[in-house]
């Protein structure tokens, strides 16, 4: 009888949607900050997702992409707080 355990969600996968999420509700600096930090913590988790005992690859694409457009965004907060 093996019990064969279930695939688990990455710590860095969770962190990165979720901090990825934050950076559109903070400021140009911050915002910046966070979304750097949810693209590290994507790739963190498409690395590790690559095992067989983990899951969270489509989670942390996600999170890139999010990390992706906060970047963006917070690049045209920060021009139009500078126009202002």
């Amino acid at each position: 009888m093996s019990s064969a355990s279930r695939p688990t969600f990455t710590f860095a996968s969770i962190i990165a949607l979720v901090v990825s999420i934050a950076s559109f509700y903070q400021g140009p600096i911050l915002g910046l900050l966070l979304a750097i930090t949810a693209m590290i913590f994507g790739l963190f988790g498409v690395l590790m997702s690559l095992s067989s005992r983990k899951r969270g690859g489509i989670v942390s694409f996600t999170a890139i992409s999010l990390g992706g457009l906060g970047i963006l965004a917070a690049i045209i907060r920060a021009i139009a707080y500078l126009i202002e």
